[in-house]
């Protein structure tokens, strides 16, 4: 079956990190929305006279949210359609919370239920101060707005999303990413992605 994995969570947790650790064990089209859409979105933001990094503001929640995740799923559904594993890397909360978007992106690719191995991995931090530190040092003028923001994220480091998919329980994987990543954590997540049993690590 091909592996379709989604590594969901709020900003600094880690989900990059953690979708590139598996990808050195399970080969996969690599579809982090921030890559997908973050230079067009910045790039209309700063159009309309708003902050190019701030993804809080109505007017992209209104016409440019959308488009990001609309585009990912597009390719996602591209690289699925030719026989591709892939991760996704993103909170996806609204299409977490839809039942049927899931079974769209399937069917889009010419796939059944029965092709597609879906995971779910919410990555998230048991320690706030970790979550803020990891986020300073990655150095990216896009997180300059979540710093200035700060109460806003740190009520949600360990935030785990509502999933409405019509997937197992035994699908979806909370991972505290506290702490450098071990081999041992590492092979219980490619476990949990080649279908062993974990439901928390």
């Amino acid at each position: 079956m091909q592996k379709l994995v989604f590594f969901v969570g709020v900003a600094g947790t880690g989900k990059t990190t953690v979708a590139r650790k598996l990808s050195e064990r399970i080969p996969a089209a690599f579809l982090d929305r921030d890559t997908v859409g973050g230079r067009f979105v910045e790039a209309m933001l700063e159009i309309n006279g708003l902050d190019k990094n701030d993804r809080d503001s109505d007017f992209y929640k209104q016409n440019l949210r959308d488009l990001e995740y609309d585009t990912t799923k597009d390719i996602c559904i591209e690289n699925l359609a030719a026989g591709q594993n892939v991760f996704m890397i993103s909170p996806f909360t609204a299409e977490l919370k839809n039942r049927v978007w899931i079974e769209e992106v399937i069917t889009s690719a010419g796939l059944t239920k029965d092709q597609v191995n879906v995971k779910v991995i919410v990555v998230t931090l048991e320690n706030i101060e970790l979550q803020k530190n990891r986020i300073i040092g990655r150095q990216t003028e896009r997180d300059q707005w979540k710093l200035d923001h700060w109460s806003h994220f740190e009520k949600r480091v360990a935030f785990v999303p509502e999933i409405n998919w019509d997937i197992p329980q035994s699908s979806i994987l909370v991972y505290d990413n506290s702490g450098e990543m071990s081999g041992e954590q590492v092979e219980t997540l490619y476990q949990f992605v080649t279908d062993k049993t974990v439901t928390k690590v």
